[in-house]
């Protein structure tokens, strides 16, 4: 298994563009990024002794910096530990407590909150005058530093969100990175040729693996940007010929709507990937109108992350649809005590194979109860139709009992979206004293003139009535996180 890719790609396309900013135009070619690699990573093992499994968090946003870094810390056996610098103090240092790193590289937007963490590292500039990236720009060495890692050697700790506690370090390892990127690359034909725009934070495993981590595999071609802006997505992607696209259904609508997206040339885009919800359909059809297929996936942090992917042609005939398991991938759907559930039954995903994680970090009990007997089991409920296609049905957390009933949200939540007058939707379940559980459905309007009544009519003519929400809120807008998936737990925490 070749690990060392940028050396390969140095001594094949060496002129070719690895990265470019989009905001500064600054871009760099395979041997430029391959050289400065080694160069950082003769920085971190001179100046700050980073050796063979030591850790470097980060604190920064989507800098090409943040490559370099992560390439300088592959080629000395170290291990980099992107933080969210969103959290608040307190969740920062329950991260950098539980990883122990020996650096923390921070942007100076980030200082207090690095200068207050509870115990001694060593602090360092990630930009800025006496900074990694102006040790970068400096005449330092940059001899070439062999890599030695073998696949199973950790190359990144992301933590997890914490939504049902707090967050825990999944470990990825050379051969994770390097499976992702064959399954990936197999499902969406990735070639040197191609290149596509990335927005998603290096704290969420989209921003590295979805797309960033797969096209530099191949010698292909990363646009990054600091943070998601649809208006200069659609004129890169049209700017630099961009071939495939990697979005969230809010974010696909939100760029939908620009004023932009009608007169912008799109023609190069083979497909959009889609991952973290379904896509509602009417918003399927304006980028197909627009000539760009979506292809729905799935994954997450702890697995893949690309994990199910449906064929572009198949995106208005299954509708909410994941497709099939990637090429290196088992999957089995499975009830609270194990067994293999058949066509058209709701249990729990479980997979297996070479793009799992290795487990979470200085965590055996977690690690135990998520993979079992090889299979790392999600927590999200799917069914499998009579063709082998696999739907999710929800979280097992979020599912709700109604009157004796199994409730599954995301099936509401399409049915909602559906409704013309509806931008998005999010459901829960909640207390009630007749029934156990009914569902509140969180509603953004596209239509000011929607009300409560117009919801019920059109959920009687289209779902069984212990499915209808009993309860329907307005709001403005719904909370996201930083991947673009709704925030239930936030929505479960509104007061009436």
């Amino acid at each position: 298994m070749e690990l060392d890719w940028l050396a390969r790609w140095k001594t094949y396309s060496p002129n070719n563009i690895a990265i470019k900013d989009g905001e500064t135009d600054r871009e760099f070619s395979y041997a430029r990024v391959f050289e400065l690699a080694n160069k950082g990573a003769n920085i971190l093992r001179i100046n700050w002794k980073i050796q063979k499994g030591d850790r470097v968090a980060v604190l920064a946003t989507n800098e090409l910096e943040y490559v370099f870094l992560f390439f300088a810390l592959q080629r000395l056996g170290a291990i980099m530990v992107p933080v969210n610098f969103r959290l608040t103090l307190r969740e920062v240092q329950h991260i950098i407590l539980d990883c122990s790193p020996k650096l923390v590289l921070f942007q100076e937007a980030f200082r207090e909150t690095v200068e207050r963490l509870p115990i001694e590292i060593e602090k360092v500039l990630f930009q800025g005058p006496n900074s990694f990236a102006s040790a970068l720009e400096s005449t330092g060495s940059s001899e070439a530093i062999e890599l030695k890692a073998s696949e199973d050697d950790p190359i990144m700790i992301l933590y997890t969100s914490g939504t049902t506690g707090a967050p825990k370090g999944a470990i990825l390892n050379h051969k994770m990175l390097f499976w992702n990127s064959i399954n990936t690359s197999m499902r969406l034909n990735i070639s040197q040729n191609d290149c596509t725009v990335i927005f998603l934070p290096f704290f969420h495993t989209g921003g590295w693996n979805v797309l960033t981590t797969p096209f530099l595999h191949r010698g292909a071609k990363v646009i990054f940007l600091k943070k998601f802006d649809g208006d200069q997505i659609l004129k890169l992607s049209a700017q630099e010929g961009a071939t495939i696209m990697f979005g969230v259904p809010t974010t696909m609508d939100m760029m939908a709507r620009s004023s932009l997206f009608e007169t912008t040339d799109l023609s190069s885009l083979r497909y959009a990937i889609v991952g973290g919800e379904p896509m509602p359909i009417e918003l399927i059809k304006t980028w197909a109108k627009k000539g760009v297929p979506v292809r729905q996936g799935y994954g997450l942090t702890e697995f893949g992350p690309n994990v199910f992917s449906l064929n572009e042609e198949d995106a208005l005939r299954k509708i909410g649809s994941i497709g099939f398991p990637n090429f290196y991938i088992e999957a089995k759907i499975v009830d609270p005590e194990g067994k293999v559930l058949g066509t058209d039954q709701v249990g729990e995903l479980a997979l297996k194979g070479p793009v799992c994680m290795k487990g979470y970090w200085q965590n055996e009990k977690s690690t135990h109860e998520a993979i079992q007997n090889g299979w790392l089991h999600t927590g999200d409920l799917v069914r499998r139709d009579s063709e082998g296609y696999y739907f999710v049905v929800g979280r097992k957390k979020d599912m709700f009992i109604s009157g004796g009933e199994n409730v599954y949200p995301p099936e509401i939540e399409q049915v909602l979206r559906s409704h013309q007058g509806v931008r998005e939707a999010a459901v829960i379940g909640v207390s009630d004293s007749k029934w156990g559980e009914v569902g509140k459905a969180f509603i953004v309007r596209d239509q000011n003139t929607l009300t409560q009544e117009d919801l019920l009519d059109f959920c009687l003519k289209n779902l069984a009535k212990f499915k209808i929400p009993k309860y329907f809120i307005f709001l403005d807008s719904l909370p996201k996180g930083d991947s673009g998936k709704i925030l239930k737990r936030v929505l479960a925490e509104l007061k009436p």
